[in-house]
């Protein structure tokens, strides 16, 4: 028997599932992986984390390795290619968005330094552990999700809205909803 999970997380795709156990809700400094899930989560907005999971490795490829200075150097064209892609999200918004983010990173870094920190000081540092007994008690935003997001967009970010950010948040590890029951909760 499959110890117990997160309920919103479909066991049988184990895709999924290696996403949530090693990766949800860990506390991640890496400034590449952060920029990284800003963008990805950016591309979700409307959709399921699942399509944007399955697209991962490609994104990673197409927008190089999510590395914001080869990213903020990519030119109309190569962005327009991407449009027709179907290993990414084709929506000319959320695609020139990705550069117009590693704009904003690298002018936010030029500003406050380590965006890395900056981003986490919104969570003085370390992560917020909620204590969730089902997904049905998830908040869809926080007020700190809401200055993050407010703060990004004042630099410069698109798509950063506050349920994006939240989502965000919990996907890099600032904060850990792992439901009480879930495995993965002391992670």
């Amino acid at each position: 028997m499959d110890p117990t999970r997160c309920s919103w997380l479909p066991t049988h795709l184990e895709l999924y599932r290696h996403y949530h156990d090693t990766e949800w809700a860990v506390p991640s400094f890496g400034r590449r992986y952060l920029f990284e899930m800003i963008c990805l989560e950016g591309a979700q907005a409307g959709l399921s984390w699942w399509t944007v999971l399955q697209k991962r490795e490609h994104y990673r490829q197409v927008f190089h390795q999510f590395e914001p200075e080869s990213v903020a150097a990519m030119t109309n064209p190569e962005l327009e290619a991407l449009v027709s892609d179907a290993g990414i999200i084709r929506h000319r918004g959320k695609i020139f968005a990705v550069r117009q983010n590693a704009k904003a990173w690298l002018e936010l870094e030029s500003r406050k330094g380590d965006a890395v920190q900056w981003m986490w000081s919104f969570v003085n540092g370390k992560p917020k552990v909620n204590h969730w007994k089902t997904i049905s008690d998830f908040p869809s935003k926080t007020l700190d999700s809401e200055a993050l997001s407010q703060a990004l967009r004042k630099a410069g970010f698109n798509f950063v809205g506050p349920t994006t950010i939240y989502a965000f948040m919990q996907g890099v590890g600032m904060v850990n909803d792992h439901t009480a029951d879930c495995i993965c909760r002391g992670i």
